[in-house]
Formats: structure tokens, C-alpha cells, sequence
């Protein structure tokens, strides 16, 4: 109820959208209603309840600095800043809203504040007016969480481009007098000489004068990411080059499984389990004679082993009033009789259901799926983005590479910008610091090894734990349904013949010009139990 109501007064007042409102709506009606469809009943609202008027920033006290601070984590560029810097910044900065179209910034003249974004979305252009972004089909947008115009407050220069507004936003402003008088540009001009000083560190710019490295400060700021937050959806097409200032990440690859011929081969053998025949291990254990014919069936099942092993072989044909002389027939969809039990050449003819066309034949459609797989860590002081940008075009590695934060600081840079500023020697370095990664199928191989072993490794601690495990205390109630279910993520091939499916959500990635793809962290297929496949151990105190 409280998000509904929350949701419905800020519709209605359509301002500064925090727990904050610092400017008074002036308003002919103050009152606006909305119709309850629950309630069946209007839900009246009285802004002037809501407001409070305008504090000058020279009278926040230190309390209201500091929780000011804490609403501003929001916003992306301003959580970028040191602890102090970020204080001083809350302690000066005011709000303003402007409407669609209104030029913020105009090219040429002289900068008199910088702005940070905190709802809305501005353009860039290079005209005077900024018309021009609005007939552009690709402007150049800046979102939520940015912010521009702050090198200008540390120089005397003009505008190099004109801000404008793409819809109605909301800016937290800082004008130049408040940000000379608080000291902000010694604190500003202190995060730029440490970006100076990694720079210098790195071996990659060791012949670069000190001169090309402030321009190449000048380029970019640090961008703090935590754990687990996305960084890039595709660093290969990304218009900047990334150098890790502190922790790591890690690239990401996501494959779709269908395409690769290992997995199309994984698939079927594991199906083919779910046809009714008789296992090869079982719980007793078998006699040599048997096993022997399990070992021509598995290794060499088309060929003739008369010669091999040929007392062995008499024995069990006299026992069976067979001829040493008889002739095998073996044809396409069975093997002679004293090999074993017949075997289908064909696919598993019991498994109906939907089934999807591949480039190696046809697959189930609940198994065409895709998986993110992990593919390198960059770690601190390396570069990223550039993957393999001076090859010929026809020899690159185009595939979308992901970039996920493992908590980690990095400077963004144009690569525009910083392909004009290398020379031949930071040409040849980053030739030879350049990576090449796997293919696709390779990493579907590997992926579906880690599967297999962790699915092995679950079923051996479920064996040995299971019978000595005290069932937990649980109280008796109903259970709360949640959003999140661990078996959206896996794949279980055992149900593709079951019409009824579970209900629960699944998870899709989008592709570029292709449909969405389902995403799977784990396959469970139809396996033998560990009983069966190591019946000496069928007691588990055995194997402890």
C-alpha cells in the first residue's frame, strides 16, 4: 500500500523524486486525485502537505550534508568521488529542472557551473542550439547518474560541444563561485594528479612525456563498480578503451549451446538413456562371460572378435548350442546376438516432444538454451577494449564480449581520442598484450566437463551424507512463494518427455538480430546412480 501511494504522489507532483522535495510547486490547484481500482474510490493528495521551501545550501547543517550524501549514492558519476569531496559537493550543490529542448550548455562560451544528472536524459551535440540531436537517428545521449562540465571550472576555457535536454530533467547543480570557495578544485585537481601518477606507473606509457599524460588525464575520470555489476554488454563494439585502476574483472562470453557439435553429441547420448533397455553395470556384479560381451559392445561393436580370446568364446557358444561357424549378420539397426542385447543405431524413438532443426540435426527445444561462460580476469593495470582493434577487419574476432566488475576501479577512455595520442612503440605493446580467446565450441567443452564433474561430485556427498544426516527442525506452515527458483537456472533433461511442466520463471538474454535465448547455469541429465556404476561400493560406509 505504502509503494502504491508513494507510486500515485509522484505522478501527481512530478518533481524532485527522493524522500527530499526542496522546491515549492507553484500551483493555481495544489490538490490532485487518482481512482483506486482496488479500493473502487478516489485517493486525494494536498502538495502543500508534502513540501517544504527552498534551504539555501549555505544552511544545511552537517547532519543534513551527510544525509544528503547518502540520497546522492544513486547517482553514479557523484559516488565516483572521494568521501571528502563527495561532502563538500552536498554541502554546495542545488537543484534545478528544465523542460525538453532547453539548452543547458552552449558551445563557445565560457563555463559557469557543472552539472550531475539525476533524472532525465541530456544530448551532445556539436551545433549551437542542439536541433540537431533531435534529427540525428544516434545522438550522442548522456542518462541518469552522469555528469558534464566540470573540467571547465578548472580552467578558463569554453564549451566544447552544447548540452541539451532530451526530455524533462532534473539537475544538482554546482556553480563555479561555491566550488572556488570550498576548495573544491583542490580536491578535484587531487584526483587528477593520482590518475597521473597510475598512468605513469604503467609501462604501457613509460616513453610518453609528462605533457601527453595530462592530456590523457584530461580524457577520462575513475568509475568505481562493485562486485558483480555490469560493466559493458559488449566491450568488442564499446566506443571506449577501459584500464583497470584497482581489483578485477571478468570477461564473459555468452554461447549459445545449439551451435556447438560437442553439445548436440552430449545431448543425445544422455537421452538415450531414457529408452527402456538394460543398463550395462548393474547393482550384482557380472560374470567375465558377460562382461567380456559389454566390452565388445561398448569399444568394437560392428567388428568380428572370433580370434580374440577364442577358448572363452567356444565355451559360451557350446553353452548356448550355437556354431563356431555361424554366420553374423549385422545390420543397420542391430548387432548380432552373441555381442549382447540388440542396440538401436537411431536416435531415442521414445522421446516425444517438440523438436528444433540445428545445422547437425534436430535438437529438443527445451535443450536449445545458452550459458554465460567465463573466459579471462583482467586484473589491475591491464587494458580493455581494444581486442584486437589494429587487425585487418576480415581477421578480428568480432563475437560480444561481456565485461562484469569483481569490485573494481577503472578510467574510461574514447578510443577516438586515445588511438590519436599512441605512437608505433604503445602500438607494438598493446599488439603483444592482446588476448586470444577460445572458441565457442571450446568453451561449450569445457562447460559441459564442469557440469558433468559437478554433478558427479553432488550425487557422491548426497550418497555418503544422506543416510547419516538428522533432518532439521522445521516449523509446520504454508510456504511463501518467491520470485526466485534455483531450478530456473538448470536445465533438466529427465522431464522433456513430461507435458506438464514446473512452474517457474525462466530467465532470457536478448541477441542481436536473433530471438531471446533461455539461460542455464547447470544441465542435470539422465545418469546411471553411483550404486550402478560402482557396485563394490553400494554400501556408502564402504567408501568412507
Amino acid at each position: 500500500m505504502m509503494i502504491r501511494v508513494c507510486k500515485m504522489f509522484r505522478q501527481g507532483l512530478r518533481g524532485f523524486r527522493e524522500y527530499q522535495v526542496i522546491e515549492v510547486p507553484h500551483r493555481k490547484h495544489p490538490l490532485f486525485s487518482f481512482w483506486d481500482k482496488k479500493k473502487q474510490g478516489r485517493i486525494i493528495f494536498d502538495t502543500e502537505d508534502f513540501v517544504a521551501e527552498e534551504k539555501k545550501p549555505s544552511w544545511r547543517t552537517e547532519q543534513e550534508i551527510q544525509a544528503l550524501r547518502n540520497v546522492l549514492q544513486v547517482v553514479d558519476s557523484y559516488r565516483n568521488y572521494t568521501e571528502p569531496l563527495q561532502l563538500l559537493l552536498a554541502k554546495v550543490m542545488r537543484f534545478e529542472r528544465f523542460g525538453r529542448r532547453r539548452v543547458i550548455l552552449k558551445k563557445g562560451q565560457r563555463g559557469s557551473s557543472f552539472y550531475f544528472i539525476y533524472v532525465g536524459i541530456v544530448a551532445v551535440t556539436e551545433d549551437e542550439d542542439g536541433s540537431s540531436a533531435f534529427l540525428d537517428p544516434h545522438p550522442t545521449l548522456l542518462h541518469r547518474g552522469s555528469c558534464f562540465g566540470e573540467m571547465s571550472l578548472l580552467n578558463t576555457g569554453t564549451r566544447r560541444a552544447t548540452v541539451v535536454c532530451f526530455e524533462d530533467t532534473e539537475f544538482l547543480v554546482v556553480d563555479r563561485e561555491d566550488f572556488l570557495a570550498n576548495k573544491l578544485d583542490e580536491e578535484v585537481q587531487k584526483d587528477a594528479e593520482s590518475r597521473f601518477e597510475f598512468f605513469r606507473k604503467l609501462d604501457l606509457f613509460q616513453s610518453w612525456s609528462d605533457e601527453k599524460l595530462w592530456q590523457l588525464v584530461t580524457l577520462g575520470k575513475i568509475e568505481k563498480y562493485s562486485y558483480g555489476q555490469l560493466i559493458e554488454k559488449d566491450f568488442v563494439e564499446s566506443s571506449f578503451v577501459m584500464l583497470i585502476c584497482k581489483g578485477s574483472c571478468e570477461v564473459l562470453r555468452l554461447i549459445d549451446l545449439q551451435t556447438s557439435p560437442y553439445y548436440y553429441k552430449w545431448i543425445w547420448q544422455h537421452l538415450e538413456l531414457t529408452d527402456d533397455r538394460p543398463l550395462g553395470t548393474h547393482l550384482n556384479e557380472m560374470n567375465p562371460v558377460m562382461r567380456f560381451r559389454e566390452f565388445q559392445i561398448k569399444s568394437y561393436p560392428l567388428q568380428d572378435f572370433s580370434c580374440l580370446k577364442l577358448l572363452h568364446l567356444q565355451e559360451s557358444w557350446k553353452q548356448e548350442e550355437t556354431s563356431f561357424n555361424k554366420t553374423i549378420k549385422t545390420s543397420g539397426d542391430s548387432l548380432p546376438k552373441l555381442l549382447g542385447p540388440k542396440i538401436k543405431s537411431k536416435r531415442a524413438q521414445s522421446i516425444q516432444c517438440p523438436m528444433v532443426n540445428t545445422q547437425f540435426g534436430e535438437l529438443p527445444k527445451e535443450a536449445v538454451v545458452g550459458a554465460y561462460v567465463k573466459i579471462h580476469t583482467v586484473e589491475e593495470g591491464e587494458i580493455v577494449g581494444f581486442h584486437q582493434a589494429f587487425f585487418p577487419e576480415s581477421h578480428r574476432d568480432m563475437r560480444p564480449l561481456i565485461l562484469v566488475s569483481l569490485g573494481t576501479e577503472l578510467i574510461r577512455l574514447r578510443k577516438e581520442k586515445f588511438y590519436e595520442m599512441i605512437d608505433e612503440e604503445t602500438r607494438e605493446k598493446l599488439l603483444r598484450s592482446d588476448i586470444e580467446y577460445p572458441s565457442d565450441d571450446d568453451m561449450c567443452q569445457r562447460l559441459l566437463k564442469e557440469n558433468s564433474w559437478n554433478i558427479f561430485r553432488k550425487d557422491l556427498v548426497r550418497l555418503l551424507v544422506e543416510p547419516r544426516k538428522i533432518p532439521p527442525f522445521t516449523l509446520v506452515g504454508p510456504k511463501k512463494k518467491s520470485i526466485y527458483n534455483p531450478k530456473s537456472l538448470i536445465l533438466d533433461l529427465c522431464s522433456v518427455n513430461k507435458k506438464v511442466r514446473p512452474h517457474h520463471p525462466i530467465f532470457m538474454a536478448s541477441q542481436k538480430y536473433l530471438p531471446p535465448l533461455r539461460i542455464v547455469q547447470a544441465i542435470s541429465a539422465p545418469r546411471h546412480k553411483i550404486q550402478e556404476l560402482l557396485p563394490q561400493y553400494k554400501n556408502a560406509g564402504v567408501l568412507l
